[in-house]
């Protein structure tokens, strides 16, 4: 079978041939298209974790802001878990802090709604605008007081 016929029949032989092909040289056997769609679809991947865990992050800083009485370690864990799985990723890609640092209001907005759920609190109670720096945010230290 062609290894372009494997992409939709089987991925994982598909990745090793492809793979094989590459490391020998052979371009012209090689499923040049789909591995051009998967790279920019690693790319992609990655750029939603990083959304995913400082959304996270942000409302946990979120709800323990807003809710002192209610701070749990679990909180605390999951702050320093999205921040060490954040710089994990900076660390091998180092571009993605750029955007990160770019995407902050967006993703402010989304995790201000989420907090807003969680907590049962009024939208209102959480600021509009991010009340936090991208520094604050990615501050192992920082925990933000009420």
């Amino acid at each position: 079978m062609a290894v372009q016929e494997l992409y939709e029949k089987d991925f994982f032989e598909w990745t090793q041939r492809n793979a094989k092909l590459l490391s020998r040289g052979r371009l012209d056997a090689a499923d040049i298209p789909h591995i051009a769609e998967e790279l920019a679809d690693l790319g992609r991947r990655d750029r939603r974790e990083v959304e995913s865990y400082l959304r996270r992050l942000m409302v946990h800083l979120l709800k323990w802001q807003a809710q002192p009485g209610k701070r749990t370690v679990s909180w605390q864990v999951s702050i320093d878990d999205s921040r060490a799985q954040i710089e994990g990723i900076f660390e091998q890609s180092p571009s993605l802090k750029r955007f990160a640092g770019k995407s902050v209001a967006d993703i402010y907005a989304r995790a201000r709604r989420q907090a807003s759920i969680q907590t049962r609190m009024p939208l209102s109670v959480f600021p509009s605008e991010c009340p936090y720096s991208f520094a604050q945010i990615l501050n192992a230290d920082f925990l933000p007081q009420n």
